[in-house]
């Protein structure tokens, strides 16, 4: 099913981070991330694999202890359960792919204690 553009529909997870699901199917699922300058994704890891791409901006992302600061252009992957966040540097826009679709809801992190 292809998918038409549209500015509904984003959630805020937390202060200034959005999500909006882009395409569901039945093995993936792909969202649009608007981040805020200087919001935070926080510690959190998630059941499912998942690629990104970073669009616009800047962000510091900490995965499992390693630090690297991406640019437009960048992609990265994160394997399951591995426990991560970002500084968000810039206002920053970035798309992320799941396969499987992933159990969560669009909004809900595991957080770490």
């Amino acid at each position: 099913m292809e998918g038409v553009f549209s500015n509904n529909g984003y959630e805020e997870i937390v202060e200034g981070v959005k999500i909006k699901t882009l395409q569901k199917e039945d093995s993936m699922l792909m969202s649009e991330f608007i981040l805020k300058k200087g919001s935070r994704l926080p510690h959190h890891s998630h059941p499912n694999v998942r690629s990104c791409y970073l669009l616009k901006g800047k962000i510091r992302l900490f995965i499992n202890g390693y630090v690297r600061e991406l640019v437009p252009g960048s992609s990265w992957c994160i394997q399951n359960d591995l426990m991560h966040w970002a500084e968000i540097l810039e206002d920053s826009v970035f798309i992320e792919v799941f396969g499987p679709v992933k159990t969560e809801s669009p909004g809900s992190v595991m957080m770490s204690s």
